[in-house]
């Protein structure tokens, strides 16, 4: 689909919601292309995916309240509060850091201050992208092994389970009451429960701790846990649906994503230089007669995995963003709301 189609489509009425929604309308800041179509991905079949930030109203930013985010499913648009994005970038949410990286001509709008958050992305980039791009994409890809996950073991998905943990809890330090590492250890060991190989065990010790910091932290690990069941069943589903190959393609993209935020520190989510490859995995050119991936499938993830290890280590980035000039900047927002100023960020 051309650009001047999606730019009629998106005035049609299936999206009168942009407009007539109370929390987005002109509190609209940024408005763009997401899904194949921002990353260069998308087929005559593609589905139309819109992104976008709206900033926060007077009344939520005085009270302390966030509508968070709108949804509309019928047209698979979502547009984050300003307030939820920023906290979102900051954690280095591959969904929402995408965003800003897209090509100029897939912003569909872009207000003053949408502009200014675009300009200022480079603030939220830091190593905590090794556990959420990294981290998110290695243990889905080693998911597809054995048969696209279909097969693999009790006690190999309990070790892909417990290394997701683990890249969660780097950015605990970052959001939690401080605590040394050894005093919440998780490690796999011989089962108790009847039907299992192994399973997680967990050994902590904390004192005089908050108990909200730790309830944080144990709601955390329990979605997690729980998310997998149902990361299982979206398997089967696309693996029915003859829908892998666009699975395994979107998986190798992020490592490409976060390859390039720790060698160039740039956010590039059209993916010009690997579209062929990126397709050919999404056509199936990579799946055996039993539509399985291949071992040269496996091969390129295990250069992809290389590449991001080494990207790893020699990156320049900073371990946590610059939360500094990412409150300042949210403060600098929030206060063009209040006082019904949109001007240009000094």
């Amino acid at each position: 689909m051309k650009m001047e189609q999606i730019r009629q489509k998106v005035q049609s009425s299936a999206y009168r919601f942009l407009r007539e929604d109370q929390n987005l309308g002109d509190k609209i800041l940024l408005l763009a292309l997401g899904g194949s179509h921002a990353y260069g991905m998308d087929k005559d079949s593609s589905d139309l995916d819109i992104r976008g930030v709206a900033h926060n109203s007077k009344e939520e930013i005085l009270l302390g309240t966030d509508f968070e985010q709108v949804v509309d499913i019928p047209t698979d648009t979502t547009i984050y509060s300003f307030n939820k994005m920023i906290q979102l970038l900051s954690s280095n949410n591959p969904n929402t850091m995408e965003l800003l990286g897209c090509r100029p001509e897939h912003y569909l709008y872009l207000s003053d201050l949408g502009k200014e958050l675009y300009e200022n992305r480079k603030m939220f980039l830091s190593k905590v992208c090794i556990h959420t791009f990294g981290g998110y994409a290695g243990s889905q890809l080693r998911r597809l092994e054995n048969k696209a996950a279909r097969l693999v073991g009790q006690a190999q998905n309990e070790a892909y389970i417990l290394k997701s943990i683990h890249n969660a809890q780097y950015d605990f330090k970052n959001r939690y009451y401080p605590h040394n590492d050894n005093d919440i250890r998780l490690y796999l060991d011989k089962a108790v429960q009847k039907g299992y190989d192994s399973e997680i065990f967990m050994d902590v010790i904390l004192k005089h701790y908050p108990l909200r910091d730790w309830a944080g932290m144990w709601n955390e690990m329990k979605a997690i846990v729980n998310s997998y069941n149902k990361i299982g069943k979206r398997n089967e589903k696309a693996i029915g649906h003859d829908k892998l190959g666009k699975h395994m393609a979107h998986l190798i993209r992020l490592y490409m994503m976060c390859i390039d935020i720790l060698e160039k520190e740039e956010i590039i989510t059209y993916r010009e230089e690997e579209h062929d490859l990126l397709m050919s995995i999404r056509n199936g050119e990579y799946l055996d007669d039993n539509r399985q991936p291949t071992t040269a499938f496996y091969a390129l993830l295990n250069d992809y995995e290389k590449r991001f290890e080494r990207a790893k280590e020699r990156t320049r980035l900073p371990d946590v963003p610059d939360y500094k000039r990412i409150n300042a900047f949210k403060i600098y927002v929030n206060e063009c709301i209040v006082t019904n100023r949109d001007v240009g960020h000094k």
